[in-house]
């Protein structure tokens, strides 16, 4: 009555070495639609230089997404810092319309969120400190 068991048959070595190859071929997939969307997304190449590089990439994957990386990757990091600056800044405008559509609480037309967007913009510049920031959030949230 001799019983197996599947790690005798499955050693822990293979197991490993099955979730390394899980793990990098996730992480090709996640490279592959970056650089796609990325090819989608830029600005500064023309239609037929966009299909060029989508067929490379999906032709020749390998040689294609490193050619990519190598000719593209630099700029490929300042569109997606440019993309994230674009999309804060729309969140924060929709943010300030929302909030802004109210009631109009203060004197001469401004409300308390551009009093307070205006405290922040001065608070990142450097020209108020935190804790002149903090008391003159406090006045006006009083």
């Amino acid at each position: 009555m001799e019983t197996k068991l599947l790690a005798v048959d499955y050693p822990v070595l293979n197991i490993f070495w099955t979730m390394l190859e899980l793990f990098l071929w996730i992480l090709w997939f996640f490279l592959l639609f970056k650089i796609i969307t990325d090819i989608f997304r830029s600005h500064d190449l023309s239609g037929w230089g966009k299909a060029g590089w989508l067929v490379l990439v999906i032709i020749l994957p390998l040689i294609g997404v490193l050619a990519y990386l190598i000719a593209r990757g630099q700029s490929m990091g300042k569109r997606d810092v440019e993309q994230a600056q674009q999309t804060e800044a729309a969140v924060k405008a929709y943010i300030r319309d929302a909030a802004g559509s109210g009631p109009d609480t203060g004197g001469g037309g401004r409300s308390h969120v551009d009093d307070l967007a205006r405290l922040a913009d001065l608070k990142e510049r450097g020209a108020i400190s935190d804790e002149e920031y903090q008391k003159a959030k406090d006045k006006l949230l009083v």
